[in-house]
């Protein structure tokens, strides 16, 4: 198992992520990194969001990190802890939340490189 990459963009209309070229970022993920495959979510605070984590997390390998480029770590933490929690994941230990606000898409690219080859360590594979 890799680490997995989902982008969550705000709807598309955060102007936190004008200077990102998601698609870009999204394909050099999944066809330059080591990861499972990389995702994109327009809002996963919102009830879909809750919804998507309760399918996704589905059945999974408590081993899994699951890296999320979006907004403010802290924020992410505390808005996916029950979504985790309820799958027997450790919000702490498998969500590794970047804030990829304000980043032109080549300084996004690096950040996202850097949390997968943490994740790789986190999940013994690195």
């Amino acid at each position: 198992m890799k680490p997995r990459l989902i982008m969550c963009i705000c709807t598309g209309e955060c102007p936190g992520f004008k200077d990102l070229d998601l698609w870009r970022l999204v394909n050099y993920a999944r066809n330059e990194l080591d990861v499972e495959y990389a995702i994109v979510h327009p809002q996963l605070c919102v009830d879909d969001g809750d919804r998507f984590w309760s399918d996704y997390l589905k059945g999974d390998n408590n081993d899994t990190v699951y890296i999320v480029g979006g907004c403010d770590p802290r924020t992410q933490r505390k808005l996916f802890k029950e979504a985790f929690a309820e799958k027997g994941l450790d919000v702490e230990k498998n969500l590794l939340p970047l804030d990829l606000r304000n980043l032109p898409t080549e300084e996004a690219m690096k950040k996202v490189q850097e949390a997968v080859e943490e994740a790789k360590k986190i999940m013994g594979k690195g």
